[in-house]
């Protein structure tokens, strides 16, 4: 027999597996995929991940701190990042921005929102997190230039909901 607990863990590993689909899938600028994920499920791996975002928040802020409690409550974190690279377009005269850059960070943005509209529609809870992303490429733990990170948590109630910082 399986119980809920092991039923919402497993879910929410499929969710999760699901959410790398969509990010894989979204649509990309000029059809240059530049977009990487992977999920981290462990508990040793996600302990490793809140510890290092505790260790950054004196340099990062406190919110680390709050996010990494937040790290340590989830069933598991999914990375989404990007390399930056060429798209082929020609580079701007004088202040405008690298269309490289931006492109790659459009398709980082557009491979995240589509990640977490697959989370929603499964009714599992998440939030994109800057601060898991800092500290997961600190960790070496995705081969990208820019990394987030969106934790993942079935529960009665959401735990990145009502969250504030510092602590009353």
């Amino acid at each position: 027999m399986k119980r809920d607990s092991e039923i919402l863990k497993n879910t929410v590993l499929q969710v999760a597996e699901l959410m790398v689909l969509s990010a894989k899938t979204a649509p990309k600028a000029r059809g240059v995929d530049n977009v990487v994920s992977a999920i981290l499920l462990e508990p040793e791996e996600l302990e490793k991940l809140a510890r290092k975002m505790e260790e950054l928040a004196p340099i990062h802020g406190d919110f680390f701190r709050r996010d990494a409690d937040n790290v340590r409550k989830s069933d598991v974190v999914v990375l989404i990042g990007c390399k930056i690279v060429g798209f082929g377009l020609k580079k701007p005269e004088g202040n405008q921005l690298d269309p490289d850059y931006v492109n790659s960070i459009v398709n980082l943005g557009i491979a995240i929102g589509s990640a977490v509209k697959t989370a929603s529609i499964h009714n599992v809870d998440n939030r994109v997190m800057y601060s898991i992303g800092v500290a997961a490429k600190e960790l070496g733990l995705l081969d990208a230039d820019i990394i987030y990170g969106i934790p993942l948590s079935a529960r009665s109630k959401n735990i990145y909901f009502d969250r504030t910082w510092p602590p009353k």
